[in-house]
């Protein structure tokens, strides 16, 4: 594929221009991605008895939020944010909040081709570069995968408020070790893109 033959030089070209000019100390590369969250019940195998229908909580509610994310490879830094929206100023907002976790690093963030992610009037802080994948890829983007490991733990389980479910999401964050991180994000492909 021409994104991971490319994927090296584009970041070393970053690093050669974008991070030069900047005021930052250091550099890594992030994987971002959002999901969405919500009252509807997530559904997963479980076990039982053979001979037993298994019994599980089940609601079926609409009310939501969204988790933007970047997870970084190969330090297992994160950023999680939850916002009420996955739109542009949401978006615009994450990235302010996340220039401002460690400001003297300069970010790439690598993501995919969301309408919101290309906004014409979306402002990105100087020590943020975005790197976009190939669109309808995101098998490419192992950021997928932390949902997958949020929403296993959330499963076959029934939370009566948002509020409930965003202490739930936020403990089950607030436990990710850098290693859970690199054990979940560290592909070769990313963790060889070391800069």
């Amino acid at each position: 594929m021409q994104f991971l033959k490319n994927l090296v030089g584009e970041l070393k070209h970053i690093k050669e221009t974008k991070f030069q000019k900047s005021a930052c100390k250091t550099i890594a590369v992030y994987l971002m991605d959002e999901s969405r969250f919500g009252l509807l019940s997530i559904q997963r195998r479980c076990l039982t008895a053979r001979g037993v229908k298994p019994r599980i909580s089940y609601q079926h509610r609409f009310k939501n939020f969204y988790l933007f994310g970047a997870y970084a490879p190969i330090s297992g830094a994160h950023f999680t944010l939850e916002m009420p929206y996955c739109n542009t100023d949401c978006f615009e907002a994450y990235l302010e909040a996340m220039s401002r976790q460690r400001p003297d690093e300069f970010k790439v963030v690598i993501l995919d081709n969301g309408a919101f992610h290309k906004a014409k009037r979306l402002k990105i802080p100087p020590n943020i570069a975005l790197h976009f994948l190939p669109p309808y890829s995101p098998e490419l983007n192992p950021a997928e995968q932390i949902w997958r490991y949020i929403k296993d733990r959330l499963a076959n389980q029934v939370f009566e408020t948002l509020e409930n479910l965003g202490i739930a999401v936020g403990k089950i964050i607030k436990d990710m070790t850098p290693q859970i991180i690199q054990s979940i994000t560290g592909r070769n492909l990313h963790t060889k893109c070391e800069l």
